[in-house]
């Protein structure tokens, strides 16, 4: 076995034994919280953006990353059509949010792994933290609320939206700083986390998992120098 062919069979464990524990944390959560059904999903949805951070630490490469994205794609439409694992999919609104999520990282990986690993974190990372800190805050905070497009929003979950984004971003532009990376300067990074937070707001059937990943990523690699 060559050093390479080891190296990536280890950085798939390791995402792999990730992921398995994300997923065993909100099935548990499922079980002992069953009438707070949007908590385990959103476990889900933040435990899987560190996933692009581990990627990039353990060197896997393109050839395996984005095959991988595309499979979880693909599982996470069947599981969304049979319902396989119930804690990782929406309950009581009808949203494809998983699946755009799973494309929204394959599309990032075909465009900028491994050359640009960074813009793909910021646009992952942006929707993981950012949208699961608004999905876990927002129901739990008395604020003002609002609709858009049938969709229910509050202060207290926008606010965490463009907080988690912004947090994100400046610890990925410190994290580039240390590697000798481009990154956007922090006004730039104030803007990013601003239009994350605007499309989040129209989340009608999951779109908001696919127009914040990518707009996010793709500012971020427009503005980095």
């Amino acid at each position: 076995m060559t050093p390479v062919l080891l190296q990536q069979l280890t950085g798939i464990a390791v995402v792999l034994l990730w992921l398995a524990v994300v997923v065993g944390i909100a099935l548990a959560i499922r079980q002992r919280f069953p009438e707070q059904r949007e908590w385990s999903r959103k476990v889900v949805h933040i435990g899987t953006g560190p996933v692009v951070l581990l990627a990039w630490a353990l060197g896997i490469a393109r050839g395996v990353a984005l095959p991988a994205a595309i499979a979880v794609t693909l599982a996470t439409a069947l599981n969304h059509r049979f319902r396989l694992l119930p804690a990782v999919e929406d309950v009581g609104r009808h949203s494809y949010g998983t699946i755009a999520y799973g494309a929204s990282i394959a599309i990032l990986l075909a465009l900028f792994w491994p050359a640009q690993p960074l813009a793909v974190a910021a646009g992952v990372l942006v929707m993981a933290i950012g949208d699961g800190l608004a999905g876990l805050i927002g129901p739990q905070l008395r604020s003002p609320r609002w609709r858009v497009l049938g969709q229910g929003k509050s202060l207290a979950g926008t606010v965490a939206m463009a907080s988690g984004a912004l947090v994100v971003l400046v610890l990925l532009k410190a994290m580039a700083h240390g590697q000798g990376l481009a990154a956007p300067a922090l006004p730039n990074l104030i803007w990013v986390a601003l239009v994350a937070t605007a499309l989040e707001q129209l989340s009608g059937f999951g779109v908001d998992n696919l127009s914040v990943p990518l707009s996010a990523g793709l500012l971020w690699q427009h503005w980095a120098h």
